[in-house]
C-alpha cells in the first residue's frame, strides 16, 4: 500500500512539474516574441540566443557562467534552458543600469529564479568564482577574451562547452581566435548562422 501511495505521489509531482514547465515555456515564448525587435545595447540576436539555449538543453548542462549580461536577452535564453535541465546561470555585468534592466526583464519573463545576476568587474569576478561550470558564454570586453578563457577553463568540466560571441564580425581579436582554435585541449567549431558568429569549444 505504501509503495502504491509513493508511486501515486511521484506521478502527481511529475504531472505538476510538467504543467509548471509548460506554463513557464508559454510565458517565456510570449516575452521573447513581444520583445524580439527591442534588443539593442550589446545584446545578442534572436538566432544566437536560440543556439545557446539548444546547446545547453542538448547536453543537459546545469551550471552556466555568462560573462556580459547586458540587459538580459542572452541570459533569458540561458535561464530558459536551465529551467529545463534543473540548473542555474551566474551572469556578470559591469554597468549598473544594464544590470537592473536585466533583472527586470528576467523577472518579467519568469526566469529570475534560475539566475544569479552579479554586478561588478568581470576581470575580478571571473577569477574569484569557484566553479565548476559545464557551460560558459563569453560576450564582454573583447580585449579581455583571452584572459577570461585562461581564468575560466580550469573550472570547466570535461565535456563542458565554452562559447564566444562575435567571432566572425571582426570584433574578436585574431590572436584570441588563434589561441583557442590551436588549443589541443578543446574541440572548436564556429557556428555561422548569424552575422556575429559563435565559437563553440568543447573541453576534451
Amino acid at each position: 500500500m505504501k509503495r502504491l501511495i509513493t508511486i501515486v505521489v511521484l506521478g502527481f509531482c511529475q504531472v505538476s512539474f510538467a504543467q509548471s514547465n509548460a506554463a513557464l515555456d508559454k510565458k517565456v515564448e510570449k516575452f521573447l516574441r513581444e520583445h524580439r525587435d527591442e534588443w539593442h545595447d550589446l545584446n545578442v540576436p534572436f538566432v544566437d540566443g536560440q543556439t545557446l539555449h539548444d546547446l545547453i538543453v542538448k547536453n543537459k548542462y546545469t551550471s552556466a557562467l555568462e560573462i556580459g549580461t547586458s540587459t538580459g536577452h542572452s541570459t533569458i535564453w540561458l535561464a530558459w534552458a536551465m529551467s529545463k535541465t534543473g540548473g542555474k546561470v551566474i551572469t556578470l555585468e559591469l554597468n549598473e543600469g544594464r544590470h537592473k534592466q536585466a533583472i527586470k526583464n528576467l523577472t518579467e519573463a519568469g526566469l529570475i529564479n534560475y539566475v544569479d545576476a552579479r554586478l561588478g568587474d568581470a576581470h575580478k569576478l571571473v577569477k574569484d568564482l569557484p566553479g565548476p561550470f559545464d557551460f560558459v558564454f563569453s560576450d564582454a570586453d573583447k580585449g579581455w577574451l583571452k584572459q577570461y578563457f585562461i581564468d575560466v577553463t580550469p573550472k570547466l568540466k570535461t565535456g563542458g562547452c565554452y562559447t564566444t560571441h562575435n567571432v566572425i564580425d571582426g570584433n574578436s581579436p585574431q590572436d584570441y581566435l588563434d589561441y583557442v582554435q590551436s588549443n589541443t585541449g578543446f574541440q572548436t567549431t564556429i557556428d555561422k548562422k548569424s552575422r556575429a558568429g559563435i565559437m563553440i569549444s568543447y573541453k576534451k
